[in-house]
């Protein structure tokens, strides 16, 4: 697969991502009011239907200038950039699964990448985790919640897609290691919430599982450092809302966000870390 062929299925995820980002406002919206997905868009100030064309993602929001065109009410930037984020994030991802694959195989020429069929699950794979990482982050800033509806079929989607990946020639290992990735960071936090009531919300404790066995799948590095980056980002972002008088030391925190960006930083370069780390260790 030449470099070209390579940019215009990138091109093609980011493209799939903008549609599947306006998914995610309907999702966000109504996951956590309850209300039932297969409801027709409409306008949540006047309640008129929005039309096909009102609801191309990005587009219309500038072709309207960001106001309903029946009652002229103002939409929120806030559609259009949770758009354009899914939209980089399944361009990412997918650069990311092609590169790694590159990297990965030794018998490719410079510059070409051959797909073999269990390619395509790991994709699925990772552009679903990018799908709820965003969806699940703004509902917890939003909500300080982690809906079951979104996080437990989560369990059964990985499982079947990384179980693909295996039966169509991923190594099993691989597999085994997002069972037990998913197993062992669900016992951590679960151990956290029993030590600490009150310190992890159940939400956590069920999306850690999740989050481990999508870690786990590409290895015990980015496991760790997916792990310990949920913490290392949180005191951070913690530590700077207390200097600037944002928050105090009781203050409700959602913890979820910081879980879903230590997770992306093991995914893409947790095994990197950790093999510097280690080699650090070593030399020294």
């Amino acid at each position: 697969m030449t470099s070209a062929v390579v940019t215009f299925i990138v091109v093609l995820a980011g493209l799939f991502g903008l549609v599947i980002g306006s998914f995610l406002n309907v999702v966000i919206y109504r996951v956590p009011a309850g209300v039932p997905l297969t409801r027709p868009s409409q306008c949540t100030s006047c309640g008129e239907p929005v039309r096909p064309w009102q609801n191309v993602p990005v587009a219309s929001w500038l072709a309207l200038r960001a106001r309903c065109a029946h009652c002229r009410a103002r939409i929120s930037a806030r559609y259009p950039m949770i758009e354009l984020a899914t939209g980089l994030a399944f361009a990412g991802v997918t650069w990311w699964c092609l590169e790694t694959l590159r990297l990965a195989s030794l018998t490719q020429s410079p510059g070409s990448v051959e797909l073999g069929a269990g390619f395509w699950p790991v994709l699925a794979a990772y552009l679903y985790l990018a799908a709820i990482s965003i969806a699940l982050t703004v509902i917890d800033i939003d909500t300080r919640r982690l809906p079951n509806s979104i996080v437990l079929p989560s369990y059964l989607v990985l499982a079947v897609l990384f179980t693909l990946t295996g039966l169509l020639g991923a190594p099993w290992d691989a597999v085994l290691r997002a069972a037990v990735g998913g197993a062992g960071l669900f016992a951590f936090y679960y151990l956290l919430r029993v030590v600490k009531p009150g310190g992890m919300g159940g939400g956590d404790v069920k999306l850690a599982g999740v989050l481990g066995a999508a870690l786990g799948w590409i290895g015990w590095g980015a496991l760790v450092v997916g792990a310990f980056a949920a913490f290392l980002v949180g005191g951070v972002v913690g530590l700077t809302l207390l200097a600037t008088r944002r928050a105090t030391r009781t203050s409700a925190i959602p913890f979820g966000p910081y879980m879903v960006i230590g997770a992306w930083i093991g995914v893409f370069s947790g095994e990197a870390i950790a093999r510097w780390y280690l080699g650090m260790l070593v030399t020294g």
